[in-house]
């Protein structure tokens, strides 16, 4: 029986699974692995090797030495290269064709979060359904790439996790989308890094304002924020927060 060739929707929503799922789960019997094969009538074991293709052109991975079969890395890197280049229309693109493929219209899949949407119409309905979109998948990789546990307390209850920028939504657009602009945080230590009373170095510990210091003796401090200084964040397993990001972060969002 001839193979049969790999479309070009295909590799776009294994890739969508690549950005949300962490390296370790990237084998056969992962159960997204297994509905995403039952989604696109392949095998558990097509859909774990595409997703291997796509990790050995990802530079964190090719510096640690991931390698894929050449075939299957040309067809990938250029949906990579998108990825780093149009994250915004790419990433819209992926959970616009995944939709389809499982029988659902974007608005219906996402109706928690276009809930309000109603009085819009034409390419501010469209513009509006785009970002949400996207700023859910955000989290949905973020999330991921902490293994769905905040990066200083390792909370794991995802309700209680937030997808953290590092440099501000408003204030660096290309970046909006960037895993690497995002640590997975609860929501008080996402707050407080929010409003630049906490920190992050470069060797990746937490830093602390005069403003939280000064609120030594309260017993919320002592409880909260005492044994977390200078402890280094847990690290994901891929897409690392970028040392600029968080040199931006301490310059210009940090109370020193």
């Amino acid at each position: 029986m001839k193979r049969r060739r790999w479309t070009q929707d295909e590799f776009i929503v294994v890739f969508n699974l690549y950005l949300k799922l962490p390296f370790g789960k990237m084998h056969s019997r992962t159960i997204e692995v297994i509905e995403m094969a039952n989604l696109i009538d392949r095998t558990p074991s097509a859909i774990a090797m595409r997703l291997v293709n796509f990790a050995s052109v990802d530079p964190f991975h090719q510096n640690r030495g991931i390698k894929g079969l050449d075939g299957g890395k040309k067809q990938c890197k250029p949906i990579f290269e998108k990825y780093i280049n149009d994250r915004e229309n790419l990433m819209y693109e992926s959970e616009k064709i995944l939709a389809r493929l499982e029988g659902k219209e974007l608005d219906e899949k996402y109706k928690e979060n276009l809930f309000d949407i109603n009085d819009y119409d034409g390419l501010t309905k469209e513009r509006i359904v785009k970002t949400r979109v996207n700023q859910s998948l955000f989290r949905k990789i973020v999330l991921s790439n902490y293994n769905t546990k905040c990066a200083i307390s390792e909370i794991d209850i995802p309700a209680l996790l937030v997808a953290s920028h590092i440099k501000p939504w408003s204030e660096d657009e290309a970046n909006r989308l960037n895993p690497s602009n995002g640590i997975c945080l609860n929501n008080l230590y996402d707050k407080a890094f929010d409003r630049g009373l906490i920190g992050i170095n470069s060797d990746y510990s937490i830093l602390f304002s005069d403003q939280l210091k000064n609120k030594y003796k309260k017993d919320y401090f002592k409880k909260y924020f005492e044994p977390i200084e200078y402890k280094k964040i847990i690290l994901p397993e891929k897409f690392l927060p970028e040392i600029s990001f968080l040199e931006y972060h301490l310059e210009h969002c940090f109370k020193k």
